[in-house]
């Protein structure tokens, strides 16, 4: 069987991680028996999480376990799609993991409030002694990450700009589908929906999440996936 390894929730959200979430969504997708494991992300092949054990193999990184599982499963999770309409949905990934969720992780490290509420009990295990610098040191290291995809080097107002292009986009290709690609899942919800759970969370203040908020389809959309893949989860949208 294939073990997951996830941070566990919080934040309001099954999976503090939209990667996480991206990768268990995708799992029930395929059909695909597993378990779930708590670990740390330096325990994984990447330094990251989410990862998996598939028969003793570890494989790092959402898109790769993906991968992984396509091709030792014979799952194709989009399958029903055009290649056109393949090439499409990786846009919209590439879209929502490249460009929308940095913005609103943003908010979760670098707003101090968000950050003391959330993030900093990570390392509330740790020896009391070291917390202080354990928080310090990720903090940093998520502020040079950002700073490098772009979101840190703006301004608040203009973050919640570029990220509201993204909803924008994604309101209008939705439209009044169930899904992202129209009738049916695919791959890619699972990707769009961790993305939108994760910024519509309540448990944080950011102008981001209320534009998320102002868009009724994506509420409503999250909220289908929400009850569809977690349905003991009480989600309550922003």
């Amino acid at each position: 069987m294939i073990t997951l390894f996830v941070g566990g929730p919080g934040f309001g959200l099954p999976e503090v991680s939209p990667y996480v979430t991206k990768t268990e969504v995708q799992l029930k997708m395929a059909g695909l028996p597993y378990r779930k494991e708590r670990a740390r992300p330096y325990e994984g092949p990447k330094g990251q999480l989410p990862f998996i054990d598939d028969d003793g193999a570890r494989i790092g990184d959402s898109t790769f376990i993906r991968a992984h599982i396509e091709k030792k499963y014979g799952a194709d999770l989009d399958e029903w799609l055009t290649p056109r309409q393949r090439a499409e949905a990786w846009a919209i990934e590439r879209m929502v993991e490249n460009h929308f969720t940095p913005a609103w992780v943003h908010g979760r490290w670098l707003i101090p409030e968000n950050f003391d509420k959330g993030p900093a009990h990570f390392f509330s295990e740790a020896p009391a002694e070291m917390q202080d610098k354990l928080r310090s040191e990720a903090r940093e290291r998520v502020g040079a990450a950002l700073l490098a995809q772009g979101p840190a080097r703006h301004k608040p107002e203009e973050i919640a700009w570029l990220g509201e292009k993204t909803l924008s986009a994604l309101s209008t290709l939705l439209g009044d589908n169930p899904y992202i690609m129209g009738g049916k899942p695919c791959a890619e919800d699972a990707t769009v929906f961790a993305a939108l759970a994760g910024v519509l969370t309540p448990f944080f203040d950011m102008e981001l999440q209320r534009k998320a908020a102002s868009y009724p389809n994506l509420v409503a959309y999250t909220a289908r996936m929400m009850k569809q893949h977690y349905p003991e989860h009480p989600w309550k949208a922003a």
